[in-house]
């Protein structure tokens, strides 16, 4: 029998605008999920059900009140616990912030209201967003809900479990080095990760690094571009902007029309030593690889030496810049976790000089790798090197240093892109045999989500991947 989770964001939109379902039936059927599962699996930091219920309540009475209604109205969401909520508390996933309650709004968070959905909460993300990993102080690890005894990636890792669960159908994550797509990998979900400048930060996101970006994570790529529809578009003051989309285009429009035929690299170099692809992550990728050929791609193998070691330094540099910013006292600097320590130390003792070299030279090399790899529509990449990691393996015995190290292995791919503020987007096409997702990557050409989003649609439509659930999806709601 059908559930109302089984509906994808869109279907659940569908059936609220038909009159099939009511708001106040999907949020609450979402919060019951939550309370029944979520103490397991760790996807929520802070649930707001009186406001949830609320928010519904105000959906209905626009439903009664006729004329023109918001394309998502009445479905439910989630904002990562990085992003401001006016109202909510928003702890950064630390225990010194932990009764941070803010003012206003994330611009995103916003845009997402304004075009109908309901958000339950803000996700599980690790301190301050900074490991690949998510686990914190406050409620403990994101589980993959594929597996609970291993870490649901991160930094948007309770956002991912959210989807994967069966709690919402999208959830707004973040992706400064590979946050969105190394959690939709583990968890088996779409999860874009935007072109610069696609979604604003405003109006207190001041990243001068231009690495970070809001982004969509869902079962589905039409969901994930209707999210990515609701959630685009520049603010006045923001740091970057995309090229706007054509009058009349969307995102989701993109999900429903052909790719073309397009030159597809194969691109497995990285920046980090020692980094080895496992082989069930080089089969996902051959999978990937074989996918695209059979669909009428030219795939190639991409140039070698594109990437040099000054790359890393000067990543790991700008990486570290925004640990000399953390809104810490002094005195509570010690309560911060060991990593954040460690980053929060390296960028204070960065001097001005290191700074604006380590900025520089990823500047001068996005201007030259983007143009040694013009000559591809898209380029094909692993999103880790390995499976998902068992809970723990990131901190056992590990320093803040080593903590770090093994981030840089594990996640040794996604951050290129962050730098070069390429689009890039996580499709789960392959399952290992024991049952874990791994997805591969595909990267755009810059500002170009709506090949990728195609692209990512045709690949979808040929080995669909929205019938795969984990065990906690058929559970009873509570």
């Amino acid at each position: 029998m059908t559930q109302l989770h089984d509906l994808t964001a869109l279907e659940q939109a569908a059936a609220v605008r038909r009159g099939e379902v009511s708001p106040t039936e999907l949020v609450d059927h979402a919060l019951r999920r939550i309370e029944a599962h979520d103490a397991g699996l760790g996807a929520f930091v802070t649930v707001t059900p009186e406001r949830a219920l609320d928010a519904a309540a105000a959906a209905e009475r626009r439903l009664r009140d006729g004329g023109e209604q918001p394309p998502l109205l009445g479905v439910p969401t989630a904002i990562k616990d990085l992003n401001s909520t006016a109202g909510v508390r928003t702890t950064f996933g630390s225990r010194v912030t932990a009764d941070h309650v803010p003012e206003v709004d994330d611009g995103v968070v916003t845009r997402l209201a304004a075009a109908g959905t309901i958000s339950l909460g803000k996700t599980n993300t690790p301190e301050f967003g900074y490991p690949c990993y998510t686990d914190n102080d406050l409620v403990g690890p994101a589980r993959c809900p594929w597996d609970p005894s291993l870490l649901a990636g991160g930094s948007s890792g309770g956002a991912a479990v959210a989807v994967a669960a069966g709690f919402v159908p999208f959830a707004q994550g973040s992706d400064g080095g590979g946050s969105i797509r190394i959690p939709a990998s583990v968890n088996g979900l779409v999860g874009i990760k935007p072109a610069r400048g696609r979604i604003s930060s405003a109006p207190l996101g001041g990243d001068v690094t231009g690495l970070g970006t809001s982004g969509p994570l869902a079962r589905t790529v039409r969901d994930a571009a209707a999210m990515l529809d609701a959630m685009a578009g520049p603010e006045l003051g923001d740091f970057a902007w995309a090229p706007p989309l054509p009058p009349g285009e969307t995102f989701l429009a993109a999900a429903d029309r052909a790719p073309g035929r397009l030159r597809v690299a194969r691109f497995t170099e990285s920046v980090m030593p020692g980094a080895e692809l496992q082989p069930e992550v080089v089969a996902a990728l051959d999978e990937a690889a074989d996918l695209l050929a059979d669909l009428g791609h030219t795939v190639e193998e991409a140039p070698p030496g594109l990437l040099g070691p000054e790359v890393l330094a000067a990543f790991e540099r700008v990486w570290s810049l925004s640990g000399a910013m953390l809104p810490v006292p002094e005195d509570r600097v010690g309560e911060l976790r060991p990593i954040t320590r460690e980053l929060r130390s390296r960028g204070l003792a960065m001097s001005a000089r290191e700074a604006v070299e380590g900025l520089t030279a990823l500047r001068l090399f996005t201007r030259r790798f983007l143009q040694a790899t013009a000559g591809f529509d898209v380029l094909l990449a692993p999103v880790t090197t390995m499976t998902p990691r068992p809970i723990g393996w990131f901190t056992d015995g590990a320093d803040g240093a080593e903590d770090f190290e093994r981030n840089k292995l594990y996640a040794a791919f996604t951050a290129l892109y962050n730098v070069t503020g390429q689009p890039a987007v996580s499709v789960p096409l392959h399952w290992t045999p024991g049952g874990l997702p791994i997805g591969s990557m595909l990267v755009g050409r810059p500002a170009d989500e709506q090949m990728l989003i195609s692209l990512s649609a045709q690949l979808e439509a040929a080995r669909p991947w929205a019938h795969r659930h984990p065990p906690v999806w058929g559970s009873a709601a509570g």
